[in-house]
């Protein structure tokens, strides 16, 4: 069992702190640190930061899951690179990871704003419409209906038109939050210095070599991502996942090829 390195341990001390600090003590905070649409008013620059150790309050499991993570793949790092170098990989992972999530986002968003008004849905319309915020889709569908001013009732149109309407509402309402895209960051640089590793899901307890195991990991996210199918189930921000991935290698390239020791201890 790897031992728990110093840098590894703040790291996930700060993320229970503000877990336990957001679900008991002071919820707001949820909204003030996880990355927000940047057309959402509670948007900040400073969230691509801050959502890095913000994880979801309706179970334990995804702050467990990433801390584990952290732990196992992020302590050998550390070991092997030091602290500075480690957390320059770290926060340069997560916060790519949240660029990448947001442009993703921002470009579906536009895409379907841009097809609900080629149909001939208002922009004072739109933007009711993504205000709709904390119902459930009953009386989402009720306030759709009272915001269009045309004869479209979202019950009679098309599939695809009401795909568009929930997608900008739930691009534009729902945060991100967590430390998956630095951990998927780590995992990459994990496989290319420790590509014989053996590695193993709980749901696929058949040891795999690092070297094949990531690079599979990530190509299901993509493909989640894509396709909008998880095995995972809903809520997962895929595109963060892929982007701190993309992040971790270009960094371990640029690394291999320049020598690159600043960050050294």
């Amino acid at each position: 069992m790897n031992r728990i390195t110093e840098t590894v341990k703040h790291l996930i001390i700060i993320n229970v702190l503000l877990y336990l600090a957001t679900k008991f003590a002071y919820p707001p905070l949820q909204d003030l640190f996880a990355l927000h649409f940047p057309k959402n008013p509670n948007f900040g620059f400073w969230q691509y930061v801050t959502s890095m150790f913000m994880h979801s309050l309706q179970s334990p499991t995804h702050l467990i899951f990433n801390m584990v993570g952290v732990w196992m793949f992020g302590s050998p790092l550390e070991q092997l690179w030091g602290r500075n170098k480690f957390l320059f990989f770290y926060f340069s992972a997560g916060i790519g990871a949240g660029l990448v999530y947001t442009a993703v986002n921002y470009f579906q968003f536009n895409s379907a704003v841009e097809y609900l008004i080629n149909i001939g849905v208002s922009h004072s319309e739109i933007n009711q419409i993504v205000n709709i915020r904390n119902v459930n889709y009953g009386v989402f569908v009720q306030k759709v209906n009272a915001i269009l001013t045309s004869n479209t009732n979202i019950e009679e149109t098309t599939k695809v038109f009401v795909e568009n309407i929930i997608e900008i509402n739930q691009k534009f309402n729902t945060p991100a939050v967590g430390a998956s895209g630095a951990l998927y960051g780590i995992l990459v640089a994990f496989g290319m210095k420790f590509p014989n590793s053996k590695l193993a899901l709980i749901f696929f307890p058949v040891p795999v070599a690092a070297k094949y195991f990531i690079p599979a990991l990530i190509a299901l996210d993509l493909f989640s991502g894509l396709t909008g199918f998880s095995l995972f189930g809903g809520g997962i921000a895929h595109f963060a996942h892929v982007g701190g991935a993309v992040v971790g290698l270009i960094i371990m390239l640029f690394w291999k090829n320049n020598q690159f020791n600043r960050w050294d201890k």
